[in-house]
C-alpha cells in the first residue's frame, strides 16, 4: 500500500529540500576548494586501489546542498592503454537509467496522464491480461493463469509485479527453457514473460521499468529518448546522458573489463565506431542500456536531493520526491539476488545486514550504515559497477563509478563503501 504523506509531512520535507541547489558552478567550484584539505584521505584511498589493480580506474563525486565538495578520477579507461580517467569519462551506467524512467514515470502521474494504482495503459497482453507461472507438471510444461489482479504502475515501479529477469531468477530460467522444447504452435502462444507470482505478493528485481518505459513512450507521445531529453536531461544540463554515443563521447568511453578467477582484471574490446553506428536500434529500454558521466548523473541526484529542482530547473515537484523515498512495499522485504550467472553477477547485497526497501526508483536501507549513510537513504546501481547514493537526512549525494564485470565485484564494493566512509569523514 502506498503511503500518501500528511500536509505536515510534505511541507516539513520539501521545507528541508528546496534549500538544495542554491550554488550554480560557481558555487561548486567554491566547495571544492573549501574542502581540499578534508578529502586528501578519498584520494588516497582511491588512487591506491587503482595502482594496486583493484579496479581498472574510477572516478568519483559528492555533493552536499552547497554543491559538489569532491571529485576524483584515478586509474585508466582502459588497462594497458595510455588513456587515463578524467571526470567527463563516458560509462555504461546499465540499470541506473530506472531511476530516470521512474522520473519520467512520475512527471506523467503528476500530470494526471498516468495513475499509480488505476490498472496499467493496455499496451501488450503481458501486462493488460498477465499470466501468473504456478509451476510445472510432471512433463516440465509450464503451468500458467490469469493473474487475480491487475497490474498497476505501482507495482511496476516497486518491483512487485512478478516480472523477473533470469540473470537473478532460477524459476525463470526453467520457464525460457521449457518454452523453448514446446512444440513450435505451443511456443508461440505462451508468454514470453509471464509473472513469477502474483502481483503485489513479494519483490524481486526484474524487468518491471522496461515495461514502464514502454507507457512512458505510449503515453508521454515521444520515443523514450527524445521525452528524457526534452523532460528531464536539457532541463538539467545532462549532455553525455544518451542512449548513443556521438564519436566525441565514444572517444572518452571506457572499457569493461571482466574479473578472472585469480582477481585479475582483462579489458574487452569497444566495438568500432563505425559498427556501433550501423547497427544503432531504433528503440530503447527503460530499464537499461544508456551512457553517462559522473558529474551528469550526480547532476541528477542532486536534483532529487534538492527536492526535484536544480539550479531553478524542476524535473518533479517536491511532495513527489518525498514519495520516492518513502517505503512503497509495506512489509515486503528487498531481498539478496541470488545469481544464475556468475559470470554477468554474483549474489547481490548491497546493505548487508541491514533490511531493505523500495521506493519509487531507489532501494533504501531502512537504518544506518556504519560510518556511513544514514538510515531513509536510497540507491542504487548498474550491471558494470556503477552506483549511486542519495541521503536525505545528511544532505549528501554521491555516484561511483567503474568499469568491471560480475556486477557486485567484491572489490568494487569494498572501495565504494571505503568511498563512502571517506565522504562521511570529510564532512
Amino acid at each position: 500500500m502506498i503511503h500518501r504523506p500528511s500536509r505536515r509531512e510534505v511541507v516539513k520535507t520539501a521545507a528541508s529540500l528546496t534549500v538544495a541547489g542554491a550554488l550554480g558552478p560557481r558555487g561548486a567550484t567554491r566547495a571544492l576548494a573549501e574542502a581540499a584539505p578534508q578529502t586528501s584521505h578519498i584520494d588516497a584511498l582511491l588512487r591506491e586501489a587503482t595502482n594496486a589493480g583493484e579496479v581498472p580506474g574510477v572516478v568519483a563525486l559528492a555533493a552536499t546542498d552547497n554543491g559538489t565538495f569532491y571529485e576524483g578520477a584515478f586509474g585508466r579507461r582502459r588497462l594497458g592503454e595510455a588513456a587515463t580517467m578524467t571526470r567527463d569519462t563516458v560509462f555504461g551506467v546499465a540499470s541506473m537509467v530506472k531511476l530516470i524512467t521512474s522520473v519520467a514515470a512520475l512527471q506523467l502521474i503528476e500530470q494526471n496522464k498516468l495513475s499509480l494504482d488505476a490498472p496499467v495503459p493496455d499496451i501488450d497482453p503481458a501486462i493488460g491480461a498477465p499470466q501468473v507461472l504456478d509451476g510445472f507438471d510432471a512433463k516440465g510444461v509450464p503451468q500458467l493463469r490469469p493473474a487475480k489482479r491487475p497490474l498497476t504502475l505501482h507495482h511496476l515501479l516497486t518491483h512487485t509485479s512478478g516480472f523477473a529477469y533470469r540473470l537473478w531468477d532460477a524459476k525463470a530460467v526453467r520457464y525460457a527453457n521449457a518454452i523453448e522444447r514446446l512444440p513450435p504452435a505451443k511456443r508461440k502462444a505462451a508468454p514470453r514473460t509471464p509473472l513469477m507470482f502474483e502481483p503485489g505478493d513479494r519483490w524481486q528485481y526484474g524487468t518491471s521499468i522496461d515495461w514502464v518505459g514502454r507507457i512512458v513512450e505510449t503515453v508521454g507521445g515521444d520515443p523514450l529518448d527524445v521525452y528524457f531529453r526534452n523532460n528531464i536531461f536539457d532541463p538539467l544540463g545532462m549532455k553525455d546522458t544518451s542512449f548513443v554515443l556521438s564519436p566525441r563521447q565514444y572517444a572518452r568511453q571506457a572499457s569493461v573489463h571482466r574479473r578472472g578467477p585469480d582477481g585479475s582484471l582483462t579489458a574487452e574490446p569497444l566495438e568500432p565506431m563505425a559498427k556501433r553506428q550501423a547497427s544503432a536500434p531504433r528503440s530503447f529500454s527503460g530499464g537499461g542500456g544508456i551512457y553517462s558521466t559522473a558529474p551528469d548523473y550526480l547532476t541528477l541526484i542532486r536534483a532529487l536531493l534538492g527536492g526535484g529542482a536544480l539550479d531553478g530547473a524542476r524535473i518533479l515537484r517536491p511532495e513527489t520526491v518525498v514519495l520516492m523515498g518513502q517505503n512503497q512495499i509495506g512489509d515486503v522485504d528487498v531481498g539478496v539476488l541470488k545469481t544464475t550467472v556468475p559470470l554477468l553477477s554474483n549474489d547481490v547485497d548491497l546493505c548487508p545486514g541491514v533490511t531493505c526497501k523500495w521506493g519509487f526508483g531507489h532501494m533504501i536501507n531502512m537504518r544506518a550504515m556504519a560510518g556511513g549513510r544514514g538510515g531513509g537513504s536510497m540507491t542504487w546501481g548498474g550491471l558494470l559497477n556503477t552506483y549511486y547514493w542519495i541521503d536525505p537526512g545528511k544532505r549528501i549525494a554521491a555516484v561511483f563509478m567503474t568499469q568491471v564485470l560480475p556486477f557486485a565485484d567484491g572489490r568494487a564494493l569494498r572501495l565504494y563503501r571505503q568511498f563512502e566512509r571517506g565522504v562521511y569523514a570529510a564532512v
